[in-house]
């Protein structure tokens, strides 16, 4: 794999936002450079995707859900396949690959006038994440590490989330389920701009592959097998199931779909909702990031939890207030509250995972637990699409409550089992023996 920066000690990175962009290698800065301006498309359908195809395409929540869950399923299927090419091409060619495949997702979703281009989409669309996230991952792993990669990721996170919140609030503002032209503008844009990546990976950033020297290191086979059995992996992977299930695989699908059928909130509403989910991540996010350092990085994910049962509290009275002012405001503070449980979720456990992963099996364990993330995503769409189109909001709200508890025991079962090195903690100097 590409020679890795050295490893800088946290009292060599100077404070605030300049003294991390100073710290960072001179690729890392052109990674960072076009993060929010190519998931600007995305965040302008990511929270409107269900609802277009439901109010435009007059497909049922079910099939809007199952497609949802598609899109979710070729993900986590065809995640181990891209890990393993990953580690063998490299994570540049397979970042390419994986914007040309969005590209086209996007592009056939918005002229999905019925259910086979539909699915033409979300299996493109699919394809393109079973790549992103390990390549992505594996890709920040080879530039930057130690303290400087749990502030690279949560910084990124923060970027990201500004382009989907400021889309967000764009296409909320200029969709109209009455006029489906609107509809097909935002997923062409969203087809343009998450090309743009492509401009520093087939320029500046050409000579960083992230591809693995050796197929073997200390006599180690570079497996899955190898994989499942890294200490904690197995706990870091259901982590990641649980915690997709009742978080981003609802956000996508059951959050949209229960606020307008439940919630009875406008478009706009839920605009809002995922401006202000994008506000608190923007804003307090490198904050954050300078409060939890030194931290274990699975009590981090308590107080996650913590926000979450919060925001999924909010939730469920907006529904009980329904087409009200009380009802919007209190989906607007969901997105908030889960916006800064985000905050603490996303610098931790990519850190957890890629500070467990060799470097010859770096794509392999991103891709798993991509496997795994997207695993849970299948089920939140799916079950969202049963229970709210039968009228069970309040079954919704309770199976994800049940597992947000599921969530904090199996981060109390990983801290037991990680080092403190990979938890965040600092190795200690081992004091001298008396004489």
């Amino acid at each position: 794999m590409t020679a890795l920066p050295k490893d800088l000690p946290a009292h060599e990175i100077g404070p605030g936002l300049r003294g991390f962009w100073q710290a960072l290698p001179r690729e890392g800065r052109f990674l960072l450079s076009t993060v929010a301006l190519q998931h600007l498309g995305r965040g302008m359908t990511l929270p409107f995707t269900v609802i277009y195809l439901h109010e435009v395409r007059h497909l049922s929540l079910d099939a809007a859900g199952t497609i949802m869950a598609l899109l979710a399923l070729v993900a986590a299927v065809m995640a181990g396949p891209m890990g393993s090419l990953t580690d063998r091409l490299g994570a540049r060619w397979m970042l390419i690959a994986s914007g040309v495949c969005q590209s086209l997702g996007a592009a056939a979703m918005g002229f999905a006038t019925g259910l086979p281009l539909a699915i033409t989409g979300a299996v493109f669309m699919g394809l393109s994440a079973s790549i992103g996230w390990s390549a992505a991952n594996t890709f920040i792993s080879a530039l930057v590490r130690g303290p400087l990669r749990q502030r690279y990721f949560g910084v990124n996170f923060a970027l990201l989330n500004l382009g989907i919140g400021a889309g967000g609030l764009i296409a909320g503002a200029f969709v109209d389920v009455h006029a489906p032209i609107t509809f097909e503008i935002i997923f062409l844009v969203d087809a343009v701009l998450v090309l743009i990546p492509g401009i520093w990976l087939l320029g500046p950033l050409r000579h960083v592959h992230a591809r693995a020297a050796h197929p073997q290191e200390d006599g180690a086979t570079a497996s899955y097998a190898t994989v499942l059995r890294l200490p904690g992996m197995g706990w870091v992977l259901l982590i990641a199931v649980v915690s997709s299930f009742v978080g981003y695989g609802q956000f996508e699908a059951g959050v949209p779909a229960f606020a307008r059928s439940v919630s009875q909130v406008s478009t706009e509403t839920i605009g809002v909702l995922f401006a202000a989910n994008t506000v608190v991540i923007v804003l307090l996010q490198f904050w954050v990031l300078q409060r939890i350092d030194g931290h274990r990085r699975t009590r981090v994910g308590l107080v996650m939890l913590v926000l979450w049962f919060g925001a999924w509290g909010a939730m469920g009275l907006s529904g009980l207030l329904p087409a009200s002012l009380t009802a919007a405001v209190l989906v607007v503070v969901f997105g908030a509250l889960f916006g800064l449980g985000e905050t603490l979720l996303q610098p931790t456990l990519p850190a957890i995972t890629n500070d467990m992963a060799p470097d010859h099996l770096r794509g392999r364990v991103n891709a798993a637990q991509s496997t795994a993330f997207m695993s849970g995503g299948v089920l939140g769409p799916l079950v969202a699409g049963v229970l709210l189109d039968r009228g069970l909001g309040g079954l919704f709200i309770g199976l994800i409550v049940a597992g947000l508890v599921v969530t904090g025991w199996l981060l109390l079962r990983l801290e037991r089992i990680i080092s403190p090195e990979v938890n965040g903690i600092a190795a200690q100097p081992l004091e001298p023996a008396e004489a």
